[in-house]
């Protein structure tokens, strides 16, 4: 059952409504207007589909709905679309998103700002549908904006930023926003739904501009450049990335003011940090088991205890990140993904996070973690056993510094 709530924020009108994070993100498709979306079948995903079809056949929403023959031809099918001008919408998970992995490269290198979602789940093989965090990052070097949402709400608003951020001209560049396989995309929130009107005031029309693909406009796609051109294109999209960490700034604090909801900062959302001697830092719904650790422990043990979690991984916020961390005793970084051979065998957040410290003077002892992985749930024991392991690195043991612990994994 739908219930209209009006925020002292806004003064809006807003639907509140129980929502899985896949019906979420098909409210967003419908309030932002899209004019194409491509879709196939794979889970967790496929809820999206399924949703949006709904809102379709029940008359709310006006969308070119194209069921492709498979994930290679829905890219390819936003990417044709976008290229014309029209706002897209196109998900997948796991494998199929690795099927579409020509496409989805060549949407980066065009720089066409087609929004996805990535529900993420384990790669086969060996097959399952829970949650990890690799399908996502298998694009992390190749012009992807990529943020990760933690509840439904934040999915539904982080949708709504992406379309703006992505069509900026600053930008385009192609966003997939992250949705974590069951814990997110199949599990219901109460999710406040804007009114169209709030909507359009925060995102304006899709215009490519000088870029449009029309007759009245000959310009050339995608042209063989060799040697001759490869270069200065490749760092045009870097300088892309570069200013998307602005254009995020500004969509965040424009949001804010709209909805009134998004926390502090655009990019990291910390939790009980302020008298923390050591904190966990990871993405996604894993914060949530987290939260309640960090809780528990602090009543029942006193500890100095919080969390940071990161909200886009691309365009990774080093200066935040580092800002925010080096506070610290120690941290440990969760990743619900793997990265074999790395650096000290550590996933890749944790890597990613050593990086952006290694110049600071001041830095924190950084422990990595793999947990979670294949949807397994990060329980209360394992929860505790990351803090443990980060506060003895926070007091000199070495032994647990400088390494990667795999968490709740069977002998």
């Amino acid at each position: 059952m739908a219930v209209e709530v009006k925020t002292k924020e806004t003064n809006e009108i807003e639907t509140e409504q129980l929502a899985t994070g896949c019906e979420a993100i098909a409210e967003a498709i419908r309030l932002a207007d899209v004019d194409v979306m491509a879709a196939y079948p794979i889970r967790p995903y496929d809820g999206v589909m399924q949703a949006a079809a709904k809102l379709i056949a029940n008359g709310k929403m006006d969308v070119e709905y194209i069921v492709a023959d498979g994930e290679h031809s829905q890219f390819e099918i936003v990417k044709h679309a976008c290229a014309v001008g029209a706002r897209v919408f196109v998900g997948s998970s796991g494998v199929g998103w690795f099927y579409a992995f020509e496409a989805i490269a060549v949407t980066a290198g065009l720089r066409l700002p087609v929004v996805a979602i990535c529900g993420n789940r384990a790669l086969d093989d060996p097959g399952a549908f829970g949650t990890e965090h690799n399908d996502s990052l298998a694009v992390r070097d190749l012009g992807w904006l990529l943020p990760w949402a933690e509840t439904a709400q934040e999915a539904l608003d982080l949708a709504l930023m992406a379309w703006r951020v992505a069509e900026d001209k600053r930008v385009s560049l192609p966003i997939a926003i992250g949705l974590d396989g069951a814990f997110l995309t199949h599990s219901q929130h109460i999710v406040k739904i804007p009114t169209q009107a709030a909507v359009d005031k925060f995102l304006p029309k899709f215009d490519l501009g000088d870029r449009l693909l029309h007759p009245d406009n000959p310009i050339t796609i995608a042209p063989q450049v060799d040697q001759d051109w490869l270069m200065e294109i490749r760092r045009q999209n870097d300088n892309a990335m570069r200013q998307a960490l602005t254009v995020i700034s500004e969509a965040h604090a424009d949001f804010k003011k709209i909805f009134g909801r998004g926390g502090e900062s655009p990019f990291l959302d910390e939790y009980m940090t302020d008298d923390a001697e050591v904190v966990v830092i990871g993405q996604g719904t894993l914060s949530l088991p987290m939260k309640v650790a960090i809780r528990r422990l602090r009543k029942e043990r006193g500890l100095k205890i919080g969390l940071v979690r990161l909200k886009w991984f691309r365009p990774f916020p080093t200066e935040e990140v580092v800002k925010s961390l080096r506070r610290f005793k120690a941290v440990g970084v969760i990743d619900r993904d793997y990265s074999f051979g790395s650096p000290y065998y550590g996933g890749v957040l944790y890597n990613e996070i050593r990086s952006a410290l290694y110049s600071q003077e001041k830095r924190p002892v950084i422990v990595g973690f793999i947990a979670g992985l294949g949807g397994r749930e990060i329980e209360q024991p394992m929860a505790t056993e990351i803090f443990e392991k980060t506060m003895a690195a926070g007091k000199g043991d070495l032994a647990a510094g400088d390494t990667c612990h795999w968490i709740g994994v069977r002998e």
